[in-house]
């Protein structure tokens, strides 16, 4: 399914990241999750968790879903950590920030592991070191 990315703070995950939480279980929990309209997660069969996969199709992620109607139908939220880095567009137009509202991304059921912040910087920047 075709959806847009919106990414953006939460107040756990500042609280989490600002103290230094960032390679506990409560981030992974907090972080490493996708919010979907239940029309569309409904659509999905209502999966536990979702591949998300950037528009170019190069990188994807497993994360957790929520469903809720705090998201419209066709939008997806992930809170902004590093789940959501691996998958929007890096290009900054300009800007010196990536598009972190609106990235063009696709989503599945998945069973896939979703990895804690740690396994995604050695998965994901380090090659798999």
């Amino acid at each position: 399914m075709k959806v847009l990315l919106n990414t953006g703070s939460t107040i756990d995950e500042g609280r989490l990241a600002k103290g230094g939480d960032k390679i506990t279980d409560d981030y992974t929990e907090e972080c490493a999750v996708c919010w979907i309209s239940p029309v569309d997660f409904e659509a999905l069969g209502c999966p536990g968790k979702v591949k998300v996969t950037s528009k170019d199709e190069k990188y994807s992620v497993a994360v957790y879903t929520i469903c809720t109607d705090t998201v419209m139908r066709g939008d997806v939220f992930m809170p902004r950590a590093i789940w959501s880095n691996v998958i929007i567009d890096p290009d900054t137009f300009s800007t010196g920030s990536p598009l972190y509202k609106g990235s063009p991304v696709a989503i599945e059921p998945t069973e896939d592991e979703v990895l804690s912040a740690e396994d995604i910087v050695l998965k994901v920047y380090m090659g798999g070191k």
